[in-house]
C-alpha cells in the first residue's frame, strides 16, 4: 500500500517555459536554440546545465543566477506555470489520506517561491536546500527520511528516465512517469522506463484511481 507520493518540479507539475525563456534572453539566444542544446546534452546523458557551457564556455551557474536576481529577472514560480491538472490530483490525494511531498532539482529560491504557492502538501524540499540532487542516492535517501512509510510505500513522480524512474527505483521506491514535457514523451516506451516504473501515466489526476485500485 502506498502511504506517500513525492513530486517532481519541473515539468511534473510547473511548466518549465518561463524559466528556459528568462536564461535563452540572458544569455541572447534564441530559445529554440537553448532548449535544442538542452535536449542534446540530456539525451546523452549529460547534465542540462551543460548546455550554457557550450554558448558561453566557462558559465557559472551559480553566480549568473544571483546576477539575474540583481538585475530584476531572477527565477519566478506563479500559478500560472503550474500545469492545469495539479491541484486538483494534489487536492484529491490528499483527501484520500496519502502524504504529499515535493522534492526536486530546484533551487532553494525555487522552494520558497513553490511554498507561496500553499500548495495542497506536506512538504516541499529542493535539491537546493538539501545539498544533493537527483539521481544521488543521497537524494532518495532523504526522501525516504522525510515521507511516511517505508521505501516500497513511497511513490515518486516525475518527467525523467535517469532522474527519477530509475534512481528512485533503485532506491527502493515505487516509481511513476509522467507523459509531458520533453523527457515524458521521449522516454515514455522506452523498455527501461516501462521496466523500472510501475505506471506511465499521461496526468496526475489519473493517480488517486491507480492507487485505490
Amino acid at each position: 500500500m502506498i502511504r506517500s507520493v513525492v513530486f517532481d518540479v519541473g515539468e511534473t507539475l510547473i511548466k518549465d517555459d518561463r524559466e528556459w525563456g528568462a536564461w535563452a534572453d540572458w544569455l541572447g539566444v534564441p530559445l529554440n536554440t537553448l532548449s535544442g542544446l538542452v535536449g542534446a546534452v540530456t539525451a546523452a546523458g549529460r547534465n542540462n546545465a551543460e548546455a550554457f557551457q557550450l554558448i558561453r564556455p566557462g558559465f557559472d551557474l551559480a553566480a549568473e543566477r544571483q546576477l539575474r536576481e540583481q538585475a530584476g529577472v531572477g527565477e519566478r514560480i506563479e500559478e500560472s506555470d503550474l500545469y492545469p491538472d495539479v491541484r486538483q490530483a494534489l487536492e484529491a490525494l490528499k483527501a484520500a489520506g496519502y502524504w504529499i511531498g515535493i522534492a526536486g532539482n530546484q533551487t532553494d529560491r525555487a522552494a520558497e517561491l513553490l511554498r507561496r504557492l500553499t500548495l495542497p502538501v506536506d512538504a516541499i524540499a529542493t535539491s537546493g536546500e538539501w545539498g544533493v540532487a537527483k539521481p544521488d542516492s543521497e537524494f532518495f535517501q532523504k526522501v525516504i527520511k522525510v515521507a511516511q512509510g517505508e521505501p516500497h510505500q513511497i511513490l515518486y513522480v516525475g518527467d525523467h528516465r535517469d532522474n527519477d524512474v530509475v534512481p528512485a527505483r533503485t532506491a527502493g521506491l515505487r516509481s511513476a512517469l509522467i507523459r509531458r514535457g520533453p523527457w515524458g514523451y521521449l522516454w515514455a516506451e522506452d523498455p527501461v522506463v516501462r521496466e523500472n516504473a510501475d505506471w506511465v501515466i499521461d496526468s496526475l489526476v489519473e493517480l488517486p484511481g491507480l492507487l485505490a485500485s
